[in-house]
């Protein structure tokens, strides 16, 4: 009898040291949706060189066009998604107070609008795992589970954040948060 199906939802995956020369290497992924269909993510972690304003044709705010754009994942490149944030946002679907949205006509609405507890990041590209795929790259110790939080999602250091998160995984996982992004550096 197959085991229970276990959501991960809101939970932060760090790269778990066996995903080196993947698009996933040292990466943290926000889980947004998870279930029997499979799982939609966004890599937190790996900004572009591009700002927003580069990268989308729209008419809107300077803050929101020189702000960094993310790189969510390998899948659908050119796909738009945001994580808003605020101190209250009753229809967050990600996490309390954390919400994913992929209209343009929001984010657009979103940059103009003041409020000094808003944080947004806008992505390009996703991640994600076909039904039952995330699962068995789970069994296979391929990602370490972090539970998320709005804090950690807009971490204005995320290139260290998963160095961060590795340490504080423990001592047993110290080795992997110090070993050189690249090998052969060694």
């Amino acid at each position: 009898m197959p085991g229970k199906f276990k959501s991960l939802k809101g939970q932060l995956l760090l790269d778990g040291g066996k995903l080196a020369g993947s698009c996933f290497h040292r990466s943290v992924v926000l889980i947004c949706q998870h279930d029997a269909e499979g799982a939609f993510g966004l890599v937190v972690n790996h900004s572009t060189d591009k700002k927003v304003g580069e990268a989308l044709v729209a008419d809107m705010p300077d803050t929101l066009k020189d702000q960094l754009l993310f790189l969510g994942g390998p899948v659908q490149p050119q796909a738009l998604s945001y994580l808003h944030s605020d101190a209250f946002l009753p229809d967050a679907n990600v996490l309390p107070n954390l919400h994913l949205d992929h209209s343009l006509d929001e984010l657009v609405e979103l940059g103009g609008s003041f409020s000094p507890t808003q944080k947004l990041k806008v992505f390009a590209g996703y991640a994600g795992w076909s039904p039952g795929q995330l699962d068995d790259e789970m069994k296979r110790g391929a990602w370490l589970t972090h539970p998320g939080s709005v804090e950690l999602v807009f971490d204005g250091e995320s290139k260290h954040l998963w160095v961060k998160l590795v340490r504080q995984k423990g001592w047993q996982y110290r080795l992997l948060s110090e070993q050189p992004e690249d090998l052969n550096w060694n």
